[in-house]
């Protein structure tokens, strides 16, 4: 089926953090998704002029429904109106859904790990969505590196999940004053499952953030084939 553009109405917006919400989306015709592609969404001004960024999708396929997950660039074009301007009711130009190599499926069985920085982590919520959705047994978890504890995405949610380890790593301020810095190898090792365990992981954030990560994992042993990447640069939307 050809991705083209459709018309969406905002069904409903929630704030995620201070500069991020969730926007749910009314798409007629969506013909579902798979945990891990995003979609297009194109911006018109009055005079014509248009502007158009990629987004993660943040929900498991609900028939029309899709959710998105946007932090404002406070120098961005389209990111500031999603997380300050729109609202119910308002329509959005939005195509997808795109890609097909970084997604995760139910019917994989081996050992996950969802590594996100930033934004980065909201392709990861789409799989780990899709994880408890369709009851998977197989072993899930999630390293998201934020800045701050208020930099957070989906905290309540995530705290509340069954099943799924999830650790957060700050790399300016922690909550209870503990020791902050980048993830390095060694605390990389100590999140990772070990490389004979063969588990799929994937990797998203901006690119240096992906790059290295990716790059210690493959250090340690892990099988290059199974780390799937997918970078955002600043233009604050995905790819």
């Amino acid at each position: 089926m050809p991705i083209v553009w459709r018309v969406a109405t905002v069904r409903a917006v929630r704030a995620e953090t201070p500069k991020a919400r969730t926007i749910a989306l009314d798409v007629p015709g969506w013909p579902g998704h798979v945990a891990g592609q995003h979609v297009d969404v194109r911006l018109t001004a009055e005079d014509g002029y248009t502007a158009t960024r990629s987004y993660s999708i943040a929900s498991v396929a609900d028939g029309r429904l899709v959710e998105i997950t946007v932090e404002r660039l406070d120098d961005g074009e389209v990111s500031p109106y999603l997380v300050d301007d729109v609202r119910p009711g308002d329509q959005l130009e939005v195509r997808g859904p795109v890609g097909g190599w970084f997604v995760w499926r139910p019917a994989q069985t081996e050992p996950v790990l969802l590594v996100g920085g930033g934004s980065g982590v909201v392709p990861l919520m789409a799989m780990v969505r899709a994880h408890q959705a369709a009851a998977s047994t197989s072993a899930m978890r999630l390293v998201h590196s934020v800045r701050t504890p208020a930099a957070r995405l989906y905290d309540d949610e995530l705290a509340a999940l069954p099943g799924v380890e999830v650790t957060h790593v700050y790399t300016r301020e922690s909550p209870d004053g503990d020791p902050v810095g980048r993830l390095d190898g060694d605390r990389l090792a100590g999140l990772a499952f070990a490389p004979g365990d063969r588990a799929t992981t994937y990797v998203c954030g901006p690119t240096g953030f992906v790059e290295t990560v990716a790059d210690l994992l493959v250090g340690a042993g892990h099988d290059p084939a199974r780390v799937r990447t997918e970078r955002f640069g600043p233009s604050g939307g995905s790819r």
